[in-house]
């Protein structure tokens, strides 16, 4: 499907709009292939983007955190591409190999034992409940 890409060159004014800030936001020269993608359809280029920017901003999880937590959740959703982009960003931020082992240990126990949890339909323990 890569024919579907947009190209800075082909794409509308709109669209370079958007690229124009993911690179300056980014500090890149080109935008990847995941926005080229988006681009067919530029209301849900921007409103992605938009999401994006906003989420991984800096706040009160640092931007190794907020990577590795993203990296974590591709690995379980199966996403190659999001793996891809989110383990070159954590990388950038900070991760070493031992972290992803230790995070991908977690992923891979955790999603283990959500299932048991959810095909024996264990109830919730009192402890575990939030105060109102």
């Amino acid at each position: 499907m890569a024919s579907g890409l947009i190209e800075y060159e082909a794409a509308s004014p709109e669209v370079r709009a958007v690229y124009d800030d993911i690179m300056a936001t980014r500090r890149i020269d080109k935008v990847n292939n995941f926005w080229k993608a988006l681009a067919a359809h530029p209301p849900t280029l921007r409103r992605t983007w938009e999401s994006l920017k906003e989420v991984m901003a800096p706040g009160a999880l640092d931007p190794l955190v907020k990577e590795m937590v993203y990296l974590a959740v591709s690995a379980t959703n199966g996403c190659g591409y999001c793996i891809a982009s989110h383990s070159v960003a954590a990388r950038k931020a900070g991760m070493t190999e031992e972290m992803l082992g230790e995070l991908l240990a977690v992923v891979g126990m955790a999603n283990e034992t959500n299932r048991l949890a959810n095909g024996l339909q264990v109830p919730i323990d009192e402890a575990f409940r939030r105060a109102e």
